[in-house]
């Protein structure tokens, strides 16, 4: 069906519409014909004529382009409603101009109004079933000539009005869309092109396509409707995510927390990912191929809606949050908390989001380890969550070496005592080795060895403490939770002298991890000259 572009040659407007009617009528008569070949190239003439004015329009190399553009849209919208079409000809040309008619959509307000009737035309006409693929494959391929945030308005929202106008199969339906939507819309959001009236009309949009997920929950019966709840929660955290990457969208952000108790989710089931694996577990299963069209997105607005409600009391009231409940079952529950630091390394590690967001992130890391929750740890084993709380703390390496605030770089570096001293001693020093053995700053490396060193003068004074009270020495495992002081340190310092790209250390470029090297191992021997190791 490909062909040249019909190129608009200048000619009057009159002339222009005198063109489209006469391809409109080529194609009404070649599809009512049954001609399939003929019928074929017919449409493929119109939708390349109209890719032209399309085009034409948005560049503005024309005189009167915009005006055009907009009486053509105005003349396909009037044909598709007229009562003499049949639904033959519908039918036929719904595979494509939905596609044509959304890249008018950036031209004027105007023209986005009638390319917004133009799809709901075809909705209210064809089979919702039907239309549900033709606009995923009309998202799934923007073209780079026109402005995908904008193109992407009328289909959007011609999917709010599939979604209700679904008779059956609800769930597995919308399940198809709503990645690609995702898709699309993180691609647009995560750009710097656009202006902040393009992103709020893409963002309105898609607050309305959750809304309307929610209409359809409603309608369902309880099995189905549970599977779809979870979905609706899965989309929401996926577009919080995507609304977060701009700071003045607190509007959208609060008309998206309001769906979240809809969806069954609590404030403490997400910063923990526990809401998240039940919410897909019951969308995915075991499923792994659909696990992997969702976003890493959901683990994001998760931990999202929670800094959300650390930022606006508003938003912890519309999410139905009970914040300070939140706080107080994390800082008291170690395991928990565990869960809630491992969560956060998706806000801590994301390159889009504003430096506010991981300020007030780590604020809220600050909050739950504050106290002495040492004393809380017990006999709690963090073997599970090594790999995820070794992930949030590289990521918070990556704030105290690069944010430009000289009080976040202190808070970040504070969270991350914080959160070492929360491990238990027996994981605390593997945590560590990991940390110094993957970090490329030379400055960060020496900041860990000097924390490595705190913790060996601490439990050399743990153990002077054991040698001179009996009760305490009688108490084996406390006797065994002073792991610093062996082979492993000296294995440690060797890493950073002795490099595993061979040969030594290369100056000054390592100078503060050398340093801070060496005088660890200084520590170590006057320790131990002095007997006290």
């Amino acid at each position: 069906m490909s062909a040249e572009k019909t190129p608009i040659d200048g000619s009057s407007s009159a002339n222009t519409l005198l063109q489209l009617h006469q391809l409109l009528t080529s194609c009404s008569k070649s599809i009512s014909g049954g001609n399939f070949s003929q019928s074929q190239t017919s449409v493929s003439k119109l939708i390349n004529f109209l890719d032209s004015v399309s085009d034409a329009s948005i560049s503005e190399l024309e005189p009167g382009a915009k005006e055009n553009a907009f009486k053509i849209l105005s003349g396909i919208y009037e044909f598709l409603c007229s009562p003499s079409l049949n639904q033959e000809n519908i039918d036929a040309l719904s595979f494509e101009l939905p596609k044509s008619a959304s890249k008018f959509a950036g031209v004027s307000p105007q023209c986005l109004e009638i390319s917004d009737n133009i799809i709901h035309r075809f909705i209210e006409k064809c089979s919702p079933r039907d239309m549900l693929p033709i606009l995923c494959e009309a998202l799934d391929s923007p073209n780079k000539t026109v402005q995908a945030a904008t193109y992407v308005c009328p289909l959007i929202s011609g999917l709010s009005d599939v979604f209700i106008s679904l008779q059956r199969r609800h769930f597995e339906q919308i399940k198809v869309a709503v990645p690609v939507v995702v898709k699309v819309v993180k691609a647009i959001s995560t750009e710097s092109d656009y202006e902040d009236t393009e992103l709020e009309t893409l963002f309105e949009r898609i607050v309305v396509n959750a809304l309307s997920i929610q209409t359809v929950c409603r309608k369902l019966e309880d099995g189905e409707n549970e599977k779809l709840r979870a979905l609706l929660g899965l989309y929401v955290l996926q577009i919080l995510a995507l609304v977060s990457v701009s700071r003045n969208y607190l509007h959208f952000a609060l008309r998206l927390a309001s769906i979240l108790p809809y969806s069954g989710i609590s404030g403490l089931g997400l910063i923990t990912g526990y809401s998240v694996d039940t919410m897909s577990h019951i969308v995915i299963g075991e499923d792994e191929e659909d696990c992997s069209s969702f976003s890493s997105h959901i683990y994001l607005g998760a931990s999202l809606s929670v800094v959300w409600a650390q930022k606006h009391d508003e938003f912890a009231q519309a999410a139905k949050f009970d914040f300070g409940a939140i706080k107080t079952e994390l800082q008291n529950n170690p395991t928990k908390r565990w869960q809630a630091v491992g969560m956060l390394k998706h806000v801590f590690a994301s390159i889009d989001l504003p430096w506010e967001f991981k300020r007030y992130t780590v604020d809220f890391l600050l909050y739950i380890t504050s106290g002495d929750i040492s004393n809380k740890l017990g006999h709690n084993d963090c073997s599970l969550y090594m790999t995820s709380l070794f992930s949030s703390l590289q990521a918070l390496t990556m704030i105290i070496i690069y944010a430009s605030d000289t009080v976040l770089r202190k808070n970040a570096f504070e969270a991350l005592k914080r959160v070492l001293g929360d491990i238990p001693n027996s994981q605390r020093f593997d945590i560590l080795k990991a940390l110094i053995k993957n970090s490329d700053s030379s400055s960060m490396v020496a900041i860990l060895l000097d924390l490595v060193r705190g913790e060996m003068h601490r439990e050399r004074i743990l153990r002077t403490s054991l040698q001179k009270n009996e009760a305490l020495e009688a108490d084996s495992k406390t006797c065994q939770s002073t792991l610093f002081w062996s082979t492993s340190i000296l294995e440690l310092v060797e890493s950073v002298l002795r490099p595993d790209t061979g040969g030594p250390p290369i100056l000054p470029d390592n100078s503060d991890a050398v340093l801070s090297a060496l005088n660890l191992y200084r520590f170590v021997l006057m320790t131990e000259a002095a007997g006290k190791a």
